[in-house]
């Protein structure tokens, strides 16, 4: 499949399948998912220490996290594509035709992590921050998996990034994949550094991540031209499932970061009144 970039002068020639083993085929969209799988795990396991974690527990809670991740992301988008099911139910357990959505991922990842967690008792704050981190590298990463299916991108523009393909009808559209790639992979950064110098309570970091992905998640959705709606209109528009779910989790984290930020601070002054008081 051709792909370019008119704006920007150059053309490439894809192909969803990257080889063959055989009768087998194995695509570029896998490949690249497990490779970000990959890195978020490396990088989980050498930063384990800085959020105490058990690195060997951890690994546990990974194996876990992704089957359970799998599970949701494919019933989320079938709950929501319902009409595209219902009358071939079998036709639910064929995710190689894809049919995966990132928030039902999520969701998965963080019940059948936190259970484990539960199980190993280890703690699923310190967990969630770590595994917030990684999630992030697996998203940037992952959404290059989009480019080489030709999906997940957006509505007409002549804006100079435009991409334009077979699949996006020979006009110039958002490449949506690539915004979010860029802003998840900038948020690997910010994450990081806010972990390093300015990690004050358990659950910060996912709090962050909450407000830094539903911010870019609540504006990129609204350009896609893929989305999974809501059953209902809304003032005569249909909302959109992803867009008002990131527009929730990204006011939730503000709240719950200040709510959280200003319970620490209450908890240090009262420390510092009882240290003076017993110096006098």
């Amino acid at each position: 499949m051709k792909v370019s970039f008119p704006g920007l002068g150059f053309d490439l020639d894809i192909d969803r399948v990257a080889f063959k083993l055989g009768s087998v085929s194995v695509y570029w969209y896998g490949i690249i998912i497990a490779t970000g799988l990959i890195i978020a795990c490396v990088y989980g396991f050498r930063r384990a220490k800085h959020f105490d974690v058990n690195s060997n527990k951890l690994l546990n809670v990974i194996i876990v996290g992704v089957v359970c991740a799998i599970v949701g992301a494919r019933l989320y988008y079938v709950a929501f594509s319902w009409d595209s099911y219902k009358d071939n139910l079998l036709s639910i357990l064929y995710i190689n035709k894809g049919g995966l959505a990132i928030y039902g991922g999520l969701i998965g990842a963080i019940i059948g992590g936190g259970i484990c967690c539960k199980m190993q008792k280890l703690n699923f704050l310190s967990t969630l921050d770590l595994a917030s981190i990684g999630f992030l590298i697996g998203q940037g990463i992952g959404r290059w998996g989009n480019f080489f299916n030709q999906e997940a991108f957006g509505t007409e523009t002549d804006l100079p990034w435009r991409m334009v393909s077979d699949n996006t009808g020979g006009v110039g559209v958002h490449p949506c994949f690539l915004y979010e790639s860029l802003w998840c992979l900038l948020g690997v950064l910010v994450l990081h550094i806010i972990s390093n110098k300015w990690y004050r309570f358990k659950g910060q970091i996912f709090l962050c991540y909450m407000v830094w992905y539903g911010a870019e998640r609540m504006v990129v959705e609204g350009l896609r031209t893929d989305s999974l709606y809501l059953p209902f209109t809304l003032f005569g528009y249909t909302p959109r499932v992803s867009q008002i779910l990131s527009a929730v989790i990204f006011l939730t984290g503000i709240i719950l970061l200040i709510v959280f930020r200003n319970k620490k601070n209450t908890k240090h002054s009262r420390i510092e009144r009882k240290y003076t008081d017993k110096v006098k």
